[in-house]
């Protein structure tokens, strides 16, 4: 089955291009016809001339980085995005969520390549201009068009710094009205993935491209094709439905975090060697202390030894589950076991780890990685960043700090009114969970 990427704003775009060249690439080196002919099928269609397109459509105010992306895309030589699979104006958008424009008939377009539709992925940021204004409204009208088709947002949260001065004001707007419209909403944290790049990558001069290497590293170890429980060896599954089914099992939770493991510098690959019950046990404990990456780990939290006990993120170092899905990778895949993140104490009180774990294996190794894994959970990992970007969205709100700029394109404090109120709802149910 096929996903239609829509790719948003600057951010979007960015990412996207990384994304899809790490596929067109991993699917080439895979050395299994099967894998490469579903990764392919899921991605891409074919010119007559056999040559590889992507499906996806481009969307920015303005045609500057979307002019980028195709470039890079066909100086690749493995694969280009299609001629008019793009939409931009002349003027941009600015930082206002008001902004958005139609590309329906450019969606519909795109889809009816797909001999069948897994789905459709809105890759945007929250911070401001095309991608959290149009994204939003995009998003609203495919799920107009398609209402029974999975819709996954992936979005890069902002660096709590600050970027644009109403950063959290967009991110309360957006995430509050893409709760009500997406099944499933995977966050990346721009703190967190710079993180990396100088801590595990080693990259001393950390630019836009290597953080979008990152997220899109992260984000083709879940897309790439793998083997479910009930997959009978097949390949030919609906990425999009098992991942929202998985873990996305309450309309009140759906917020996804992830982590990969391991992460370091292409020059320092060769020179590694890892076990599966290593890689697994780092993997669980990030997991229960909320970090994203391996150096760092606290090793003291533990599950509670109550589990009636409140284990509140806010309340406690350790991080509640609602779901999680493992994903395997590479050699010897099959021997893995899953290093205990199935462990009932993990997970909420109200729903079995039967039911709350997955588990995807490949024994195809992901982007030069000997063996790899990589954890979506639906827990408590997003609840402070959630917190804080509210908390200062509503210090500002207060002293109707820039509203007017909200206000003059049709946005009413009405209407943050009732965003704030749905994500302090949200923020409730995150920390209610035990």
């Amino acid at each position: 089955m096929s996903v239609v990427t829509v790719q948003l704003g600057q951010c979007g775009n960015q990412v996207g291009q990384e994304l899809f060249d790490i596929i067109c690439s991993d699917a080439q080196e895979g050395q299994r016809k099967t894998y490469s002919a579903a990764s392919c099928e899921r991605f891409f269609h074919q010119t007559a001339q056999g040559d590889l397109v992507a499906r996806a459509l481009l969307v920015d105010m303005e045609p500057k980085v979307i002019n980028r992306s195709m470039s890079m895309a066909a100086k690749s030589g493995r694969w280009s995005y299609g001629a008019s699979s793009h939409f931009s104006q002349k003027q941009g958008s600015g930082n206002n969520w008001a902004n958005g424009d139609a590309v329906e008939e450019l969606v519909r377009r795109e889809v009816e390549r797909c001999d069948r539709l897994a789905g459709l992925i809105a890759m945007m940021s929250v911070a401001g201009g095309t991608g959290s204004g149009v994204g939003t409204y995009v998003t609203q009208c495919l799920r107009d068009i398609y209402p029974s088709s999975f819709i996954l947002n992936h979005l890069t949260w902002p660096y709590g710094t600050g970027e644009v001065i109403v950063q959290n004001y967009n991110s309360v707007l957006t995430l509050a009205h893409l709760y009500q419209l997406s099944d499933a909403i995977l966050v990346h944290e721009n703190d967190t993935v710079h993180r990396i790049c100088s801590r595990l990558l080693n990259i001393k001069h950390i630019s836009f491209s290597d953080i979008n290497r990152v997220i899109a590293h992260q984000l083709g170890s879940i897309l790439q094709p793998a083997l479910t429980a009930d997959s009978h060896g097949a390949y030919s599954r609906n990425p999009l439905g098992e991942l929202v089914s998985a873990l996305a099992c309450h309309p009140e939770y759906k917020l996804l975090s992830l982590c990969t493991i391991p992460q370091m510098a292409s020059s320092s690959i060769a020179y590694s060697t890892f076990s599966w019950p290593g890689l697994l046990k780092h993997l669980r404990q990030m997991l229960i202390s909320n970090t994203k990456m391996e150096e760092g780990i606290d090793w003291q939290v533990r599950p509670p030894a109550d589990p009636g006990r409140s284990r509140s993120l806010t309340g406690g170092s350790f991080n509640t589950s609602l779901a999680n899905l493992l994903i395997l990778r590479g050699k010897d895949v099959y021997s893995a076991e899953t290093g205990g993140i199935d462990d009932p104490a993990l997970y909420t009180s109200w729903l079995s780890s039967k039911e709350a774990f997955s588990l995807w294996k490949s024994p195809v190794p992901f982007n030069k990685y000997e063996k790899s894994a990589t954890l979506v959970s639906n827990s408590q990992a997003l609840l402070r960043p959630l917190d804080d970007m509210v908390g200062k969205a509503w210090n500002m709100f207060a002293s109707r700090a820039y509203i007017h700029q909200y206000i003059k394109f049709g946005i009413s404090e009405e209407d943050f009114l009732d965003s704030f109120t749905s994500l302090e709802q949200v923020i409730s149910s995150y920390s209610q969970l035990c």
